[in-house]
């Protein structure tokens, strides 16, 4: 396996204009759907998926600048917000059904993955904290705000951002980064059993590694372990945000009826690879 991080970065333009041409599903209109970490990436990618497909997008970023430019693309509503303070979370949803009237969907989905956090023998207690509190806390605090505003309508779907290494080990670990992971499969999981009979779906969506300015900064700074990982993906690259985004889009929507309390996999077959191809 040849492929580098720079060679996957130079292929999304080319992918991202056939994905502006491809016609998109109308399947949300009059929906209202909050979507934190809407600044870039994944939930940058989402937002705008969500609002072609007819949603009120409420951004939900720490980052100011790039939740209300997210905001302003998506014709939506921008709200600053620290996803692990509590205050902040409720005020988000809070805004959302103040505004539009209902809260149908949850992409609760702002994390990070700082360098910081690594094998367990090298991260320490405070970052291994960080990340629990931006990746897991936050979920808790998203799915607990957005929950009242579902039952009281009797419908929603919530979409919390885990990942293969939920389902996987790597010796490339980011240790505290895996475990709030696992802890978002599995609280996704009994959150869908539990609402399941108020009309509530709760999935967790499984990305594997995606071509974002994340990745690329973690990457750039380590190539060895971008080829260690790369090498183990059957199409030979890393998923493109748009992607990813098509897949929550389908998870809010009604198409995705009967998907409930799910490891939602979007991993380009890595969870199912052996050997890959050459």
């Amino acid at each position: 396996m040849t492929t580098t991080p720079g060679d996957i970065e130079n292929t999304t333009d080319t992918a991202d204009t056939a994905d502006t041409e491809r016609a998109v599903c109308r399947r949300l209109v009059g929906r209202t759907a909050v979507v934190t970490g809407a600044g870039s990436g994944i939930g940058l990618a989402s937002a705008r998926r969500l609002a072609a497909e007819g949603a009120h997008v409420v951004c939900g970023d720490v980052d100011e600048t790039r939740g209300k430019a997210a905001a302003e693309e998506t014709g939506g509503l921008f709200v600053q917000v620290d996803v692990t303070d509590p205050e902040q979370v409720e005020a988000l949803f809070r805004t959302a059904y103040e505004t539009y009237g209902s809260v149908d969907v949850a992409f609760n989905n702002a994390g990070i993955s700082p360098p910081d956090d690594d094998s367990i023998l090298e991260t320490g207690l405070e970052a291994w904290r960080r990340v629990q509190e931006v990746n897991l806390t936050s979920v808790y605090l998203c799915c607990k705000a957005a929950l009242p505003h579902m039952r009281r309508q009797g419908k929603g779907s919530i979409i919390n951002t885990a990942s293969f290494v939920a389902r996987m080990g790597a010796a490339t670990s980011q240790i505290s980064y895996t475990a709030s992971k696992g802890g978002v499969l599995a609280m996704s999981r009994e959150l869908g059993v539990q609402f399941a009979r108020e009309g509530i779906r709760v999935n967790a969506l499984c990305p594997g590694p995606v071509d974002t300015p994340l990745l690329r900064e973690l990457f750039a700074e380590d190539p060895e372990r971008a080829a260690r990982r790369l090498v183990h993906i059957p199409a030979g690259r890393f998923a493109r945000a748009e992607e990813i985004a098509a897949a929550v889009a389908f998870l809010a929507s009604d198409d995705s009826s009967f998907v409930n309390a799910t490891d939602f996999l979007v991993d380009g077959g890595i969870s199912g690879a052996y050997v890959t191809p050459l």
